[in-house]
């Protein structure tokens, strides 16, 4: 095998973990509508969905590991020397099975998606137990009102947001794909990255502090559903 085909086997992979991610997400979004529909007694199929986010979130920390050895080996190949490819997949398999072999449970509970998992079904939970309007009409104006208040706004692109993701450090909300690219662009510049909303002070905004906001997500699909309606 050539390294331009261990590349293109790479790139699938990464693919592949764009799949996962959206397979958590669609995970997530029924788990919350089961929390939502509920009484006080917990729905085991919460339970069921919660240990699918954790294979899940197992499978992608996978994948991380097996493209980070693999790249780490192959990096130490020298092209004028074709017979050290024959050793590549030992070593790969050797240095893999170490990786993973450090990989704890505990760990993974720490995975962006498990963490907002919990989140989302928390929340969701608290508002499936909260006391009902005893008016139909004034529910649907608070709802309203709350809508109206939250803001769907990405602080970077100034338009809505499709992937909202939530700074665990200060709360504020941002569009993934332009805050990663803000990120990515003040590390190539050897600075940190500031939270873009004004006022903010947490100087230091990096990717490990971002969750995915599935609450707010749902929140903005809701408004465009009522907006194609009327």
């Amino acid at each position: 095998m050539s390294l331009s085909a261990v590349h293109g086997t790479l790139s699938s992979l990464k693919s592949c973990q764009v799949d996962i991610g959206t397979g958590m997400d669609i995970v997530t979004d029924v788990a919350m509508d089961l929390a939502e529909a509920q009484d006080n007694n917990m729905n085991p199929g919460i339970k069921e969905m919660e240990a699918m986010i954790l294979e899940c979130a197992k499978l992608d920390r996978e994948i991380n590991y097996f493209v980070d050895v693999v790249q780490q080996v192959t990096a130490e190949v020298n092209p004028q020397q074709p017979e050290a490819m024959f050793s590549l997949s030992a070593k790969v398999k050797e240095q893999f099975a170490e990786r993973v072999a450090r990989l704890s449970d505990a760990e993974l509970q720490n995975h962006q998606k498990v963490v907002a998992f919990k989140e989302s079904i928390q929340n969701s939970l608290s508002q499936a137990n909260q006391e009902p309007a005893e008016n139909m009409e004034e529910l649907d104006e608070d709802i309203a009102v709350t809508q109206s208040q939250v803001n769907f706004t990405c602080p970077l692109t100034q338009v809505e947001m499709v992937n909202p993701v939530k700074n665990k450090k200060c709360n504020h909300n941002y569009d993934e794909g332009a805050i990663q690219n803000l990120i990515k662009t003040k590390h190539s510049q050897k600075k940190k990255c500031r939270c873009p909303v004004v006022g903010c002070g947490n100087t230091d905004v990096k990717e490990a502090d971002l969750i995915p906001d599935q609450v707010l997500r749902r929140k903005i699909q809701t408004q465009k559903r009522q907006g194609n309606r009327t």
